[in-house]
C-alpha cells in the first residue's frame, strides 16, 4: 500500500519517519497520535487515488487541514495503523465570478487567504474566525465553522454552494455548482457540510461572496448584567438591522486574564461585569454609518443599557479591539489547561443559563474561575471553567471534565440548546453525542455513514 501511495503523490510526500508532530498532535496539544504515515497529495485526482489505495487495504484515513481543531476530530489516534491525509497542498483558487460573486476554491486553501483575494477584488468572504490565518477552507467546511459574523451571514454551511468530494470508495463527485437554486435531488452538499470528514473528503468548495462594505464601525460598550447584554443585542437589531455583523460579549474575568498575560493590548474601558464588542457593516459611507451607531450607544446609555461606551477611531483602533476578544483563547492556555465548552443556547435564555450554571458549579467547586466569552449574537457562548486558584489546571481537567461537563450540559439540555455549537464533535464530544442526542437521529445518522463507508475507513471513531 505504501508503494501505491508513493506511485500516486511522490515519494517525497509519504511521510513514514522523522518528526511528525505537527501532523500528529492537536493544537490544544490534547490529542497525540501516531499515523502508518503522513500524505500530502496535491490534486483531486491524487486525493482519490490515496483512498482507492486504502481502501484496498482496509487502511482507514484522517483527513487534516491547518490542523487548528478543538475536538480531536483531525489526528490519528495511537494504533500506529491510520494514514493522515494532509490537504494543505490543494490550495489554489479554482475559479472566479464577480458577477455571480462565487468563487472555487481548493480544500487546503488559508481561510485568510481567500479572504485577502476576495477583497483585491472588491468583495468579501464572510467567514471569519480566530484561527484564519492558518486554518483551512476544507477544514472550516467539514467541521461547519462558525465564527464572529454568523449573525449576519451564517455559519459556513450558508457560505457554501457547492463542493467536490472524494467519496470513501475513491471515486469523485463534482458538485461544484455556483447555483443558488437546485432542487435536483438530495442536498448532498449539505450532507458532506458537518461531517467532520467521516462520509468522505471535501476537496474543493464553490463559496458566497459579497459586496465589501463601505463603511465598518467597532466599539465597546460595558454593561452590569447579562440580562443589559441581551437587551443592547435587541435594541441594536432594531437600529442597525442587516448592518450588524458582530455582537460579541465578555465577561469580566476573561478579560482579566487578556489584561494579566497580555499587558501591552490596549483597555479602553474600565472594568464592567460584561464588555460587549459590537461591529457595524454598512454599504453607505462612514459619516451616516457612525451617526447610527453612536445614536444607538447614545440611547442605550440613557435607558442605563449600557454604562459606558467607546467607538473606534480608525481602523487601527478597530482592529486592536478585535484583537484583544481575540486574545481571551490564547490567554487561557498561559494560564493553564481548562475544560472548554461551545454551547449554543435561545439568546433569550443566556442569562438564566449563565447565572444557574454559575451558581451549580461554585456550590460543587468553590473557588473556579469562569471564563465566559463568545457570539452572544447568536447564542453561542465559550463557556470555559479553570481550575480554582492555586489548583493544578491538568489535574483539574483530568479528575473533573466529566462531571463539569455534566452540570454545564444538564443546563443547556433544560434549555433547550446544543452541548456543541461550532467546534463539532470530533473524538472528544462522541460519548456525549452518543447519550444526548435523538435515538431517532442517531440511527439516521449510522444508517447513512454504513451506507457511504461501509467499510468505517473515513476517520472512524469520530461523531460517531
Amino acid at each position: 500500500m505504501l508503494a501505491a501511495l508513493r506511485n500516486a503523490v511522490g515519494a517525497a510526500h509519504v511521510i513514514t519517519e522523522g518528526d511528525r508532530s505537527a501532523w500528529e498532535r492537536d493544537w490544544r496539544r490534547r490529542w497525540q497520535g501516531s499515523s502508518l504515515a503522513v500524505v500530502r497529495p496535491g490534486s483531486t485526482a491524487e486525493v482519490a487515488a490515496v483512498v482507492r489505495a486504502c481502501s484496498a487495504a482496509g487502511v482507514a484515513l484522517v483527513p487534516q487541514g491547518g490542523n487548528t481543531g478543538l475536538v480531536g476530530g483531525g489526528v490519528p489516534d495511537n494504533s500506529g495503523t491510520q494514514v493522515l491525509l494532509s490537504l494543505q497542498r490543494l490550495n489554489q483558487v479554482r475559479a472566479f465570478d464577480e458577477t455571480n460573486l462565487t468563487m472555487s476554491v481548493d480544500a487546503g486553501c488559508v481561510l485568510q487567504t481567500l479572504q485577502a483575494t476576495a477583497a483585491a477584488r472588491g468583495l468579501l468572504l464572510p467567514l471569519s474566525l480566530a484561527a484564519e490565518g492558518s486554518c483551512t477552507i476544507g477544514g472550516n467546511l467539514a467541521t461547519n465553522a462558525g465564527g464572529t459574523q454568523v449573525l449576519r451571514w451564517g455559519n459556513a454551511r450558508e457560505l457554501c454552494l457547492g463542493l467536490e468530494v472524494v467519496t470513501a470508495q475513491g471515486e469523485v463527485w463534482d458538485g461544484l455548482s455556483g447555483l443558488r437554486k437546485d432542487n435536483t435531488g438530495y442536498d448532498l452538499r449539505d450532507l458532506f457540510i458537518g461531517s467532520e470528514g467521516t462520509l468522505g473528503i471535501i476537496t474543493a468548495a464553490t463559496l458566497k461572496l459579497a459586496p465589501l462594505p463601505a463603511a465598518t464601525t467597532t466599539a465597546l460598550a460595558a454593561c452590569h448584567t447579562l440580562a443589559d447584554c441581551v437587551a443592547l443585542l435587541s435594541l441594536a437589531r432594531r437600529r442597525l438591522g442587516a448592518g450588524l455583523t458582530g455582537f460579541e460579549v465578555m465577561g469580566r474575568f476573561a478579560l482579566d486574564l487578556v489584561a494579566r498575560h497580555f499587558p501591552t493590548l490596549p483597555r479602553p474601558l474600565p472594568t464592567a461585569p460584561w464588555t460587549v464588542l459590537l461591529e457595524q457593516s454598512d454599504t453607505e459611507g462612514e459619516g451616516p454609518a457612525r451617526e447610527r451607531f453612536e445614536a444607538l450607544l447614545g440611547a442605550a446609555l440613557e435607558a442605563g443599557t449600557v454604562v459606558d461606551a467607546v467607538v473606534a477611531e480608525s481602523l487601527a483602533q478597530s482592529q486592536a479591539l478585535w484583537q484583544v476578544r481575540e486574545s481571551i483563547p490564547l490567554a487561557q492556555a498561559e494560564e493553564g489547561l481548562n475544560i472548554k465548552h461551545d454551547i449554543a443556547v435561545p439568546v433569550s435564555a443566556i442569562p438564566g443559563f449563565v447565572e444557574r450554571a454559575d451558581a451549580a458549579l461554585q456550590a460543587r467547586w468553590p473557588g473556579v474561575r469562569l471564563v465566559n466569552f463568545g457570539h452572544l449574537g447568536d447564542g453561542n457562548l465559550h463557556y470555559n471553567v479553570q481550575a480554582p486558584p492555586g489548583e493544578d489546571g491538568a489535574r483539574f481537567l483530568a479528575d473533573e471534565e466529566h462531571a463539569v461537563n455534566a452540570v454545564v450540559f444538564d443546563e443547556v439540555a433544560r434549555c433547550g440548546g446544543s452541548f456543541s455549537a461550532e467546534h463539532g464533535i470530533g473524538a472528544l464530544k462522541r460519548d456525549e453525542l452518543a447519550a444526548r442526542k435523538s435515538p431517532v437521529a442517531l440511527q439516521m445518522m449510522r444508517a447513512i455513514k454504513a451506507a457511504l463507508d461501509p467499510q468505517n475507513l473515513m476517520n472512524p471513531g469520530r461523531v460517531l
